[in-house]
């Protein structure tokens, strides 16, 4: 079901999506259980035996919404008709994201593009380029505002339109060179960020704010990368998420041209100009039409089902390092797929086990958190 929530709706939602321990396949496997996030957070204590679970209070998101408010920007939870479809297609979409400007853009065909940060002249012109030429065939250039590349397909975008995706607050852009060019796109464009009004973003955020870069593009465009960067970050997310992976090719005694280099060994499609992205793109389908979120039937009144003694005991002890499908889980415990999601979450809530994307599980800090 999607729908706009009421304000009380939002302000349980973002309080379920910010609670600690909480990752975005757990928070909608506690949608799907309770129906509501309001529900699922009246359940939170008795959920975990443990370590509490403690939601920040209703009046700090109250507060930051009415800031948001302040600064031309709203925040979009993933069942509302605004929240940007190609995220949907994720296995875990963010369960929210915040929004400064023109929101229409993020219902655009989009295209990232990512690149070397220290970039050479001629690669940054070639970035503009690319990036102007795309809009002005219709698509939102997508990037995540940082210098060198990033900033060069921004101002290419500026006039057709661009997305900036941070990865701490919309009130927290980074980095300082890039301030300027982030109010001219939050007043011509729209920039987004997962993290809350005051987050400054740590190093191990960047590889979440790259996830979204990808997940917002129909194809991720790589010009000049190191052979360990974080562009090459955003083109494996793109490929884990189904999205095309494309690379300018560059001179092998440039190490900035390594990555890219990489790449179109490995599969990447190469091209040269926009010309060459659009012809790739008319070979491929389109995203798929947008699947519904893992939320069941939202806001629907309904009974929680118990949980079988011991269910939860008897999967914590199948699970290992190595991920296993929930279905397997269910049939070994001879449970219902939705009994197990329920006792997973809540041996994720008590640290005891992982969740992972595509309903695999695997035990606790044996595997990548759920979202990274």
């Amino acid at each position: 079901m999607t729908r706009t929530l009421s304000r009380p709706e939002r302000v349980a939602w973002a309080r379920l999506a910010r609670t600690p321990r909480i990752g975005p396949i757990t928070f909608y496997r506690l949608i799907v259980r309770h129906r509501s996030a309001a529900a699922a957070l009246e359940a939170l204590p008795r959920l975990s035996r443990t370590a509490p679970l403690v939601p920040p209070p209703a009046d700090k998101i109250d507060a930051e919404i009415d800031a948001l408010d302040a600064m031309n920007a709203r925040l979009l939870c993933s069942c509302e008709p605004d929240y940007p479809a190609a995220l949907t297609h994720l296995d875990a979409p963010p369960p929210m994201i915040a929004a400064r400007g023109d929101t229409g853009l993020l219902k655009r065909p989009a295209i990232g593009i990512v690149g070397a940060r220290e970039a050479s002249a001629a690669g940054l012109i070639l970035a503009e380029r690319i990036a102007a030429d795309l809009g002005a065939a219709g698509f939102v250039i997508v990037s995540g505002l940082a210098r060198g590349m990033d900033g060069a397909a921004h101002r290419g975008a500026l006039k057709s339109g661009t997305i900036a995706v941070l990865a701490g607050g919309l009130d927290q852009p980074y980095p300082p060179q890039n301030l300027k060019l982030h109010d001219d796109i939050a007043a011509r464009g729209v920039v987004i960020s997962e993290a809350p009004l005051g987050f400054v973003a740590r190093a191990r955020d960047f590889p979440r704010r790259n996830h979204i870069v990808s997940g917002l593009s129909r194809a991720v465009i790589v010009i000049e990368a190191a052979l360990r960067s974080g562009s090459l970050i955003t083109a494996r997310a793109a490929a884990d998420q189904g999205r095309e992976v494309m690379a300018v090719p560059g001179s092998p005694l440039d190490p900035r041209a390594r990555g890219a280099n990489a790449l179109i060994k490995n599969g990447a499609t190469l091209v040269e100009d926009a010309e060459d992205v659009i012809a790739a793109l008319g070979a491929l389908e389109a995203i798929p039409p947008k699947r519904p979120l893992s939320t069941g039937p939202l806001f629907a009144a309904a009974e929680e089902e118990p949980l079988a003694p011991g269910l939860a005991k008897k999967i914590a002890a199948l699970l290992s390092p190595t991920p296993i499908h929930i279905n397997d889980l269910a049939r070994l415990v001879d449970a219902t797929a939705g009994a197990a999601a329920a006792a997973l979450v809540e041996l994720e809530l008590e640290g005891r086990a992982a969740s992972l994307p595509g309903g695999y599980a695997a035990s606790s800090g044996a595997a990548l958190p759920a979202g990274s």
